[in-house]
């Protein structure tokens, strides 16, 4: 099913400011905030939506990529990139619970929390990780599929992220009797006003740990590494962002795990130099090919192809071969290769080459009779890089 755009989800402009993105997310999100629909399905998908959309507007980076290249900037071929469609409803509520505020929940649907009484999503949320993948310019034009070994915290084996020894070493707190929060009656010339807070004993967790794990000393997660796959789509470039909900580093005490943002670097090519969506080569022709003209193979991104130089090229000619340069991501656009010609002139002759060169340097073909119609090289420059 193809996303609509987040602008269109919270019903605001691309210049909107961070506060006016924030106002627009908690509206929706109280519209079709699931307590609010019981059993809407509908209802509930439009609530991720809106959570997806609000994660990637209000992140300067994200948003960046996404007004740059789409969808296909924060996302990667349905595995989870910009991460709002995979996250559950408690990735949700401990990740954006601070737009909504401390009571919202509790005021507008009882319970006075997130989700009807229980206590919040346990544990604090894990740290973003950033790395660099570079691609060379064959993989950058198909897209490819890349597993990568990553060194981060990870959910500890042990106790499976829990922090705790055991089950027996979790016990509901004593202070707010499992709620993870705490209600306060004040008595005032208006009447009695009750308060609801975090309770300050388990962090809202609901348990305590009365023996920490041995391995993670409590913690709920180690040191280690992990491989993820990647699905980069085609038409990357240098410097672009994707990001992977959920495959940073792991949260504490079985909190949500932070993102994995990866970082596009190219790999310089041997024969090609990237502009944009084109590709550029240089073709060095010899004096004679360019003025009886010939058929050579030139390098592309995805092989070799033919071209045909006609007889009298000039040097500084641009042979375009439509369609052979970069995909653009998320669009059915696509780049050229230009090929531009360089005439080879001899710098070591032998003595027989130099007597016929100088008898034909007096023939009136070998003086330069510059077309007026022929497009100079600003001209071409220009030509080129349109």
């Amino acid at each position: 099913m193809k996303k609509r755009d987040y602008y269109e989800v919270l019903s605001v402009s691309k210049t909107a400011s961070t506060e006016e993105i924030k106002k627009a997310y908690r509206k929706v999100a109280m519209q079709f905030h699931p307590d609010r629909n019981p059993g809407d399905k509908s209802a509930e998908e439009k609530f991720k939506e809106a959570a997806e959309a609000y994660e990637i507007l209000s992140d300067t980076d994200k948003k960046s990529q996404y007004d740059r290249y789409g969808h296909a900037g924060v996302s990667g071929n349905g595995r989870g990139f910009g991460g709002g469609a995979g996250m559950n409803m408690d990735d949700i509520f401990s990740q954006f619970g601070d737009v909504f505020g401390e009571d919202v929940f509790g005021s507008f649907f009882g319970g006075g929390n997130r989700r009807g009484g229980g206590p919040r999503a346990r544990g604090s949320r894990g740290s973003n990780l950033r790395i660099k993948l570079k691609l060379n310019y064959e993989e950058i034009a198909r897209g490819v599929t890349k597993n990568i070994k990553v060194k981060k915290y990870v959910a500890c084996n042990t106790c499976g992220g829990h922090g705790a020894k055991d089950k027996n070493s979790m016990q509901t707190c004593g202070t707010c009797g499992g709620s993870g929060q705490v209600r306060k009656v004040t008595n005032t010339f208006l009447g009695q006003m009750q308060t609801v807070t975090t309770c300050p004993a388990c962090s809202g967790e609901g348990t305590t740990i009365t023996a920490k794990c041995g391995t993670c000393k409590g913690e709920g997660r180690t040191y280690g590494e992990e491989t993820v796959t990647i699905d980069i789509p085609a038409g990357v470039q240098e410097g672009m962002q994707l990001n992977i909900s959920g495959r940073g580093n792991a949260g504490e005490r079985g909190g949500s795990a932070g993102d994995l943002i990866i970082l596009i670097e190219e790999e310089t090519h041997k024969d090609l130099v990237r502009d944009g969506l084109n590709v550029i080569f240089e073709l060095h022709v010899s004096f004679t090919d360019a003025v009886f003209g010939t058929q050579l193979e030139v390098p592309t991104i995805d092989g070799r192809a033919k071209i045909k130089i006609p007889a009298g090229t000039q040097s500084g000619k641009i042979f375009r071969l439509k369609g052979k340069g970069f995909p653009a991501v998320n669009s059915y656009e696509k780049g050229d290769q230009l090929v531009s010609i360089n005439i080879w002139t001899p710098q070591n002759l032998t003595n027989e080459e130099k007597v016929v060169l100088e008898k034909l340097s007096s023939s009136e073909n070998f003086k330069p009779h510059p077309d007026k119609n022929e497009k100079g090289f600003f001209d071409k420059m220009k030509e080129m890089f349109s």
